[in-house]
């Protein structure tokens, strides 16, 4: 059984992705956890409920619309943390930097508490509109962040594993799961998955065409995928469902043509002294983006192109530092001409690439910029805006920053100071999802980019190919600043208020009292805890009752002041110097002592070993040194030693002083070194001095949104660079891979629609074409659910359940093909209720000689109508039992002596299972031969025997120079002929027929 649910993005505009798979047993697998530019919480009310019956997650790529909601699944449901997450290496450690880019630089992210939780306790405040001020919940920091990100189990491409499930979930049954490249993103997955008789495969934003950065998707093989063979490899072949995303560009370019018409947009910008803004992600499409503009810059630098030499191109981010960190230790994830550049770097002779000593283009590796500054700051922003605004002579500027929705990030401050001159640009690189109910910045540009109502300016390619730039036309546009403040007075009291009635609600529904509220700080290490005891795995832990201990625990560790009130009983432990409660009139746990137990946590290889506390002595100094530390000077930074609270140290200068508050505002996770320390670009001026002034807010705040009209007078450009399939590839690679369900999401109403509707022509056609040794359905179901829909997309076998008498399992002789047992059956099927009984002779327990004989010939079956038992008394002396208490199954039972004889010469023995080339060539090598792969699919031994799959699963073996003679058969060719053959039959399992 498999039955598909899409929680987001189905048949909307919308590019969150969500989506729950419930195959055989209870098995539920939840396929990527992500958000819009909304961050709405209500759209997590869905997933918040099936917590409690997930198996495991699986994470596709590092983008928000895709794993933007995870690090608040896991601050605010508890349980979230306890189920097993998959992802690649590059989707753990990029989604983890955008992650902390995204709540470092958006307050929205944080979401806002519920006016009707809010309702609840602020009767008891004259200010009654208390519930409308927008109070945050709390965020997570960039060290939980870090820590959430690093309960993700890594795979590696192509390799199947059989993943662990969650404490509360049902045995999985040996599922496996197999992460295949998509070519969209840095890691980015097409998932494989099998369980049982089920292959699904799914496959949502993936791109098979090659980029700069990025390889093809690994459905026709060769490497990470891009250039392999004309069919779809076997592992993605023929599933019994096929999830793939229906969004597609609308006028997909050549990647040649496509780089160009971006980089002449961008020239002729520069050229008339203009600033360019290019809006990208933080952590996936911006490699892409900025791989592109630095090689460009080589080139033209090198060419001494006085315009590309006089334009500085910057990268800004929050963390676009530990972006491009992380990349340049993936290069093996990446396309293999990157690969081949790095090794190109690497052989020779490398110049240090830092500032004005940086080598040539050739010299430096594929992400070390040398024409990219990197910024991380605000106050660097606003420095280069400054300095545009106040230069006399214009000069021209290229700045891709974060986020490409335009709603968040330094790309919102950037468009705010440029929108005003007619000379700048911004270029969209992939089209934007639309929020009904307030459309993004981005969305609106390119709203505006699709009309030209302002006139258009027609530009040329040097190729000859012409595009459209298309004119702000001094229209107004909307836009909205959120930031945080700190709560005060009565907010801070109804906060505080909402928080104890949390507290008192967790102390009614959930067991365990104060030690739960101690266990909530270290929610994390309960993951690795592999008890299931009755206590943790019951479902009445779910959902408020749990959002309780969590809020509690934030509470406690973002140091808010509670009442002695507040604190109840618990105040024995948390507050000092108090060693008195009274009890008189109290009930329940307020009368017993709040004794926190703490469980040892241990796994099957013992006690769990923290690593921390084995560090030697220099070590240990060097971890705290991340937070206390001395600057540059070696002067220690005591009291009476004044310093920012931001204040941190350039690569000069150190880490500036003490300071274990969290660095909301770079976003650096506990296990990064300081992105001051960054070699890209031209290092070493102002810049590198410039701090943000303005400090984070801690602790209980609230969400302040102001509005501001701007007028936009520039230029509106748009190249797709979303990296994503187009209908050619969809055309062309679904008939191919053949799948017996076809699921589409991921897209809108009308398009996901109109694909539908051309897939079934696909595939129909090829149906109907593929003559007899096809299936016999001429159609192929294709689904089309909204969101909240549930579709049945199992697999059409026919299988019924049946009962298997007594001596009939007697005789069963069981073959073991990896981890199955496979039998072939000949027997007589009896209607419900009904089974073959044995008369046993007297003389035949007497000892006489022919009682076998007769025992068989005893055995027979009423072949004849069986009678009506309502009106007719059953003979005591029948051969057949008749049990009509109740409905049963049909039995299964051992055929007659006179059938048996004949239908066993008709059955053959079965060869049954799935030979990969791979583990044949493995056990080849074992055995001491000679076994490498030539070709395509073609698989050569002793440079004498070659075996071949085909595309249907065949084995076919084939040699030269075999020689007949019997005595020749151990030896030369006709030996290794015989030693593979033997190989092969020892990795299939030879059912013998019944």
């Amino acid at each position: 059984m498999f039955s598909f649910c899409p929680l987001q993005g189905a048949l909307s505009e919308s590019t969150a992705s969500q989506s729950l798979l419930e195959l055989d047993g209870g098995v539920k697998v939840l396929v990527d956890v992500g958000w819009d530019e909304a961050f709405d919480v209500e759209k997590l009310r869905e997933l918040e409920k099936q917590i409690p019956t997930l198996s495991l997650i699986l994470l596709t790529h590092a983008t928000v619309s895709h794993l933007g909601a995870y690090a608040h699944c896991c601050k605010h449901f508890p349980l979230f943390t306890r189920i097993p997450v998959y992802a690649t290496r590059p989707v753990i450690d990029l989604g983890r930097t955008l992650t902390q880019d995204l709540y470092a630089s958006n307050p929205l992210a944080a979401t806002t508490i519920s006016p009707t939780s809010l309702a609840e306790v602020s009767y008891a405040y004259a200010q009654t509109s208390s519930t409308d001020q927008n109070l945050l919940l709390q965020p997570p920091t960039p060290e939980e962040i870090a820590r959430y990100f690093s309960l993700i189990q890594p795979l590696k491409y192509s390799q199947p594993h059989q993943p662990l499930p969650s404490p509360f979930s049902p045995p999985l049954n040996g599922l496996t799961i197999t992460a295949y490249n998509s070519g969209h993103t840095l890691g980015g997955t097409i998932w494989h998955i099998q369980h049982g008789l089920e292959s699904i495969v799914y496959a949502v934003d993936w791109n098979q065409a090659r980029e700069n950065v990025f390889a093809g998707a690994a459905w026709l093989g060769g490497g990470h995928g891009g250039a392999g063979g004309a069919e779809v490899i076997e592992q993605l072949r023929k599933p019994t469902a096929l999830v793939c995303s229906s969004r597609t560009p609308e006028a997909a370019l050549a990647r040649s043509r496509r780089d160009e018409q971006l980089l002449e947009s961008v020239k002729l910008c520069i050229a008339r002294g203009g600033t360019v803004l290019i809006p990208v992600d933080s952590s996936a499409r911006v490699l892409e983006l900025s791989y592109l503009l630095e090689h460009a810059w080589r080139a033209e630098a090198a060419n001494d192109n006085e315009v590309y030499k006089s334009t500085k191109v910057y990268l800004a981010g929050r963390s676009v530092g530990s972006t491009m960190r992380n990349a340049r230790s993936m290069l093996e994830w990446m396309d293999d001409s990157i690969v081949r550049e790095f090794e190109a770097v690497a052989g020779g002779t490398r110049a240090p690439n830092s500032g004005a000593a940086g080598g040539k283009g050739k010299d430096a590796g594929p992400f070390d910029f040398k024409y990219i500054r990197l910024l991380e700051r605000k106050a660097q922003i606003e420095r280069i805006l400054q300095q545009a605004a106040d230069d006399s002579e214009p000069k021209g500027r290229v700045i891709l920053t974060t986020d490409s929705s335009l709603e968040w990030g330094f790309s919102k401050d950037v468009l705010k100071a440029i929108a005003g001159d007619a000379r700048n640009l911004v270029v969209l690189t992939e089209k934007p999802s639309l929020n009904p109910s307030k459309p993004s910045i981005a969305r609106t540009l390119w709203d505006w980019w699709k009309a030209r109502e302002d006139g258009v300016a027609v530009e040329q390619t040097s190729s000859g190919d012409t595009f459209e730039q298309v004119y702000g036309g001094g229209r107004e546009l909307q836009v909205s600043n959120a930031s945080r403040q700190a709560l005060e007075g009565s907010e801070l009291g109804v906060y505080q208020q909402w928080l104890a009635t949390q507290r008192q609600l967790q102390a009614t529904l959930q067991s365990g009292g104060g030690a739960t509220l101690e266990a909530s700080a270290d929610v994390v290490d309960d993951a690795s805890e592999t008890s299931t005891e009755s206590e943790e795995s019951e479902t009445e832990q779910q959902g408020k009752a749990l959002n309780v201990s969590t809020t509690i625990g934030q509470a406690s560790r973002k140091k808010v002041v509670l009442t002695d009130e507040d604190l109840g009983i618990t105040i024995l432990l948390k507050k000092k110097g108090v060693y008195d409660f009274d009890v008189r009139g109290k009930k329940g746990r307020e009368r017993m002592f709040p004794t926190v137990v703490r469980r040892r946590r241990n796994d099957e290889f013992g006690d769990l070993i923290r690593p921390e506390d084995y560090l030697r002595a220099e070590e240990r100094e060097d971890t705290e040194g991340q937070d206390v530390g001395q600057d540059g000077n070696g002067q220690d930074q005591g009291l009476g030693k004044k310093r920012k609270f931001d204040d941190v140290g350039t690569v000069t200068k150190g880490i500036s002083g003490p300071s274990k508050r969290p660095q909301l505002k770079r976003a650096l996770s506990a296990d990064e070194p300081d992105t001051g320390a960054l070699s890209d670009g031209a290092g070493g001026d102002e810049l590198d001095e410039l701090e943000d002034e303005e400090e984070a807010v801690l602790g209980p705040s609230k969400l302040v949104v102001t509005s501001q009209t701007i007028s936009v007078k520039l230029r509106i450009a748009f190249v797709d660079f979303s990296g994503l399939h187009d209908k050619r590839s969809l055309s062309m690679l679904i008939p191919l891979i053949q799948p017996r369900k076809l699921v589409l999401v991921a897209g809108a109403e009308e398009e996901t629609l109109a694909l539908a509707a051309d897939c079934k022509k696909l595939l129909g056609a090829q149906l109907s074409s593929g003559g007899a040794e096809q299936a016999k359905p001429t159609t192929i179901d294709v689904f089309t659910p909204g969101i909240g829909a549930t579709v049945n997309a199992s697999v059409d076998t026919n299988a019924w359940v049946v009962k298997l008498a007594d001596p009939f399992v007697k005789r069963l002789k069981w073959q073991n093909v990896r981890g199955l047992g496979i039998v072939t059956v000949t027997g007589l099927l009896l209607p419900g209720g009904q089974v073959m009984i044995q008369d046993n002779d007297a003389s035949a327990e007497n000892g006489n000689g022919n009682g076998d004989n007769q025992d068989a010939a005893n055995k027979r079956q009423k072949l004849e109508g069986t009678p009506d038992l309502s009106t007719t008394t059953p003979d005591p002396s029948s051969n057949i039992s008749n049990n009509n208490a109740k409905p049963a199954l049909p039995t299964l039972d051992v055929l007659p002596t006179n059938l048996a004889s004949a239908v066993r010469s008709a059955a053959q023995p079965l060869h049954v299972g799935d030979l990969r080339l791979a583990d044949l060539r493995r056990a080849m090598l074992n055995s001491g031969h000679k076994a490498e792969f030539r070709g395509e699919g073609t698989l050569l031994i002793d440079g004498s025997v070659a075996v071949r799959k085909t595309a249907t699963g065949r084995i076919e073996l084939e040699s030269v120079g075999l020689s007949l003679d019997a005595g020749a058969i151990q030896t030369g060719v006709a030996g290794t002929f015989y030693a593979v053959r033997k190989k092969i039959y020892e990795g299939l399992a030879v059912v013998a027929g019944a």
